[in-house]
């Protein structure tokens, strides 16, 4: 596969394709392939970051009168990390990300930082290539065509927060929460949590940290409690 294979995909027709190339580029990359001329991404990605936070900031304040609160959480939604992790997957952005060896064999949660911030460069790499435009096309089409999942699922709400919130008003109970095991070495663990109503376990979250064990618990609690 070649860097322009995914330009069809996306269907961007690069000017300079070696901004796509530099888009897919780890720092860590470099270290073991120091190449005259090779940039990593990170430049880009910091430019992809402020045109994806523009473009979703001005399709939510052109279509939606909702308050300011409710639109910074919905964007927030639409461009957090776990999002553009997971557009990025569906993408196949992984098949062509140029890493190191040891970040290669990492499929952790490393692995999800690393594709996020590879999306953001490559919508950096699309507008200096092909403009505002093409950019917020791209976004469009892939991140802000989630918008109808965030709103359904609400995805945008703190999971815990909101399962407490809930949790009080119909069972006037607060929820606790604890770790029922964890697993894996110690730069890729996994722990599982439950969530509790008094000696009632609700459900169970898995994450990377307890903190995301605990979101996911709560996720999976408003399901089964049918409170989202």
């Amino acid at each position: 596969m070649s860097i322009k294979d995914f330009s069809k995909k996306i269907g961007v027709d690069f000017k300079n394709i070696d901004l796509l190339k530099e888009a897919f580029t780890h720092r860590s990359y470099l270290n073991e392939n120091r190449k005259k001329g090779m940039n990593h991404n990170e430049r880009l990605e910091f430019l992809g970051d402020a045109v994806l936070e523009l473009a979703v900031t001005d399709f939510l304040f052109s279509n939606y009168d909702n308050p300011e609160g409710e639109l910074t959480s919905w964007r927030s939604a639409l461009v957090n990390g776990d999002m553009l992790a997971g557009v990025s997957k569906n993408l196949g952005v992984e098949d062509y990300l140029l890493m190191s060896k040891g970040e290669a064999k990492d499929t952790g949660r490393a692995r999800q930082y690393l594709l996020a911030n590879a999306l953001e460069a490559i919508i950096g790499a699309i507008y200096l290539d092909r403009g505002y435009k093409e950019a917020e096309k791209f976004i469009k089409k892939n991140i802000i065509a989630n918008l109808d999942e965030v709103l359904k699922e609400k995805l945008y709400l703190d999971p815990k927060s909101y399962f407490q919130e809930k949790a009080q008003e119909f069972e006037k109970a607060t929820p606790s929460y604890r770790v029922m095991s964890e697993s894996g070495p110690d730069h890729d663990r996994s722990f599982v949590v439950g969530v509790f109503i008094g000696d009632e376990m609700i459900a169970e979250g898995e994450g990377p940290s307890k903190q995301e064990a605990q979101r996911e618990a709560a996720r999976e609690a408003l399901r089964k409690k049918n409170w989202l």
